[in-house]
């Protein structure tokens, strides 16, 4: 039956092949998580999740976990852009234009204020005319 040698090669092989691969699909399953975590990705645990659901899929989710991954960046977040956005200057503070707001801002409140104040307190002529108002209606 041939060379016992060459059988147990074969076999030794064959066994071998089995461990590389399977091996291999781990390790290459898992490249969106290292990548998100080299990244430091705000979703990394989930990505590495869905790495492990993408095995028994048949690695039918891995790519959409690649760009994933690869979609953010600390320094610059989400997209592809080279280059974060640059922030808007602020304007200039202007001092006296600031207390001008202030001062025009309080003289706003003080006349709402005492607008509220004339419409809750009745006047004293407005009292009794309102009575006479009322009993003329009611005939008496």
């Amino acid at each position: 039956m041939g060379d016992p040698f060459l059988n147990y090669f074969a076999l030794f092989l064959l066994i071998f092949v089995v461990v590389v691969l399977f091996y291999g699909i781990i390790a290459i399953h898992d490249i969106p998580y290292n990548i998100a975590k080299s990244r430091d990705h705000p979703h990394q645990d989930a990505i590495h999740a869905a790495g492990w659901v993408s095995l028994f899929t048949l690695h039918a989710l891995w790519p959409f976990l690649w760009i994933w991954a690869m979609a953010y960046r600390p320094e610059r977040g989400w997209g592809f852009s080279p280059h974060a956005p640059a922030a808007e200057p602020s304007p200039p503070l202007n001092v006296g234009e600031l207390e001008d707001l202030k001062r025009r801002i309080a003289e706003l409140e003080s006349r709402d204020v005492e607008s509220k104040r004339s419409k809750t307190i009745p006047e004293r002529g407005s009292a009794e005319n309102s009575e006479q108002e009322s009993s003329k209606v009611t005939g008496g």
